[in-house]
């Protein structure tokens, strides 16, 4: 097979046929509802019904539906929250702005949190749990929320890769009380900038996020209490509208280039390994990850050969500088390191063609062969 270019991003081949979004955002310019309005209302609405829960709240990212989270469910100045070092910094840094700790447990070999190793890290200053469904793949939710209701502890979802994303059925970010997602642009949900939604079946804490991401304002003239301006934009809420529309297409598409890339590299297993695939889960695929020998190696030989592989992420949280004074130190979350030292990410997303999946496959095995 020869050499051909796969890439990374797919934004220019997903917005290539733009003027659709024109025509939607003519809308907005002649209705002048520049801030919250009908077509964030819109958005919202399609949303919680496509999850199947009873409130969407649009905010400015992720990492702020991720703050707003963690405030609608108590978490204060002093308190712990539980998550894990493998994320994206935002979920550990949405626990520092809102005053909290972040305390770690290692991952599984799934790379997510180690259900296992869970309780143990619960301490009477924990205020809740973050399990974050890393790079689109579900989290053990069911067992989390299992050993969460027992200790009496909510749990927030970062689900922030995760749309569209089920365990047994029910969509992940529909399990603990409230929830996060984000649509940077190459998350499954993309906008043109970005882009976040808390969900949540509680109308109290629904009335609670809807007030303070605007300021407090209960109305034009009434402020019930100190709030922040964190507002989804319309611009995004009309271009995340549309994408919904067609967000099952493109999941599918996702899961069938992931499949075929399992198969691919399946009898590579002694040099290259994806993590376990659980019945019954829904994987999205943000992101294809996979374990490898000689992953330096093997990063720039797939990129010599066109191929925009990456590493998400090379240094764990708490070994980052901004995570000092959390007091870790290496080896204190073994799995985690080592997967930061194996783990790569190979393009399979929803533009990726079932010959590029091949050329993939085909590249590290010429890899492997000739090392």
């Amino acid at each position: 097979m020869g050499a051909m270019q796969v890439k990374y991003s797919y934004l220019d081949q997903q917005f290539a046929e733009v003027e659709p979004y024109f025509e939607d955002l003519r809308r907005l310019v002649k209705s002048g509802e520049f801030t919250l309005g009908p077509f964030v209302e819109e958005f919202e609405r399609k949303f919680a019904r496509y999850l199947g829960v009873k409130h969407a709240i649009g905010t400015n990212c992720g990492t702020d539906a991720l703050i707003l989270s963690l405030k609608a469910v108590g978490v204060k100045p002093g308190d712990e929250v539980i998550t894990v070092p493998n994320s994206f910094i935002a979920t550990a840094g949405a626990v520092v702005a809102v005053g909290a700790k972040p305390v770690f447990v290692d991952c599984d070999e799934r790379y997510q949190i180690d259900v296992n190793k869970l309780e143990s890290a619960i301490t009477p200053r924990t205020r809740a749990i973050v399990p974050v469904h890393w790079a689109g793949c579900p989290a053990d939710i069911e067992a989390i929320m299992s050993i969460a209701d027992r200790n009496g502890i909510p749990v927030v979802e970062d689900a922030c890769a995760a749309v569209g994303a089920k365990v047994n059925g029910r969509s992940v970010g529909t399990f603990g009380k409230a929830n996060a997602f984000s649509m940077h642009p190459l998350k499954p949900l993309n906008v043109w900038g970005d882009g976040g939604i808390v969900v949540t079946d509680d109308d109290e804490m629904a009335a609670f996020l809807r007030l303070y991401h605007n300021h407090g304002l209960r109305d034009r003239d009434h402020v019930d209490f100190w709030g922040v301006n964190n507002r989804l934009q319309p611009v995004q809420a009309i271009v995340a509208s549309r994408l919904l529309d067609g967000i099952e297409d493109s999941l599918e598409a996702r899961i069938r280039n992931a499949r075929r890339l399992d198969a691919g590299l399946s009898d590579l297993s002694r040099f290259i390994r994806a993590p376990r695939r659980p019945q019954g889960y829904r994987e999205v695929y943000q992101i294809y990850l996979a374990g490898a020998a000689n992953r330096d190696q093997l990063l720039n030989d797939l990129v010599a050969r066109g191929i925009e592989a990456k590493v998400h992420y090379p240094i764990p949280i708490h070994l980052q500088k901004a995570a000092a004074g959390l007091g870790y130190k290496p080896g204190d979350f073994p799995v985690c390191e080592r997967q930061a030292q194996e783990i790569i990410t190979l393009p399979a997303h929803q533009h990726v063609t079932a010959e590029q999946i091949d050329y993939i496959a085909s590249s590290i095995r010429a890899f492997y062969e000739a090392s």
